[in-house]
């Protein structure tokens, strides 16, 4: 599927509040020597929902860099919490209360080392599963019901500490196949505006099994 968000609202629309839209977040941590790191796979997943058109402004009142798109005629806001990861929630919390979005109409999207690298897993709900971003999130929203999109990015040699796994860079051959694993977790967060977590699910993990 070819990523349809359409260009980013203007100015005068971005600041009307609406009723029903989504809330699509990717998590990472800010700063340039995070930039190409497995744990920025949220960060990169926004770049790719973006590359139609449109880019994140920074918005101190949601501790985010955010923008506004349509995906089928609706409302999607997205979010790049810059907190760093372990404090996601505080950006995701803010953007999500001020504007009355429904923990079913936001989708968190993350890495994870439990998947193998470019398996997407989708679950309408769930623990943090050792996640410190899905963690935040939970902690600030009060709530685990609240869909979720992640991102294998592999464990590597379970002899390497993890945080310092996360927060390398992707190797030679996983670099090739990045751009269409991130795309195809960017078609996923289209049809999730457009359709639901339920269809996601369907499409991306028939009959598989989540990281709890």
């Amino acid at each position: 599927m070819r990523v349809r968000f359409a260009r980013a609202m203007s100015e005068s629309r971005l600041m009307t509040q609406a009723q029903g839209i989504s809330l699509i977040v990717g998590l990472g941590n800010p700063g340039p020597e995070y930039a190409e790191t497995r744990h920025n796979a949220g960060f990169r997943f926004l770049d790719a929902v973006l590359r139609g058109g449109g880019s994140l402004r920074r918005e101190a009142r949601f501790s985010g860099g955010v923008g506004r798109c349509v995906v089928d005629g609706k409302e999607v806001w997205l979010l790049a919490p810059l907190t760093f990861m372990n404090r996601s929630g505080d950006a995701v919390a803010a953007l999500a209360y001020y504007y009355d979005i429904v923990p079913a109409d936001l989708l968190v999207v993350v890495d994870e080392v439990a998947l193998p690298f470019g398996r997407l897993r989708a679950r309408a709900r769930g623990s943090a599963g050792g996640h410190n971003g899905l963690k935040s999130v939970i902690e600030r929203l009060g709530t685990t019901e609240f869909p979720r999109l992640r991102l294998g990015v592999g464990r590597g040699d379970t002899r390497r500490d993890l945080a310092d796994h996360v927060l390398s860079k992707f190797e030679a051959d996983e670099k090739s196949a990045l751009e269409e694993f991130i795309t195809r977790a960017a078609d996923a967060a289209e049809m999730f505006a457009a359709d639901g977590i339920e269809r996601v699910m369907n499409a991306y993990n028939p009959g598989a099994t989540d990281p709890d």
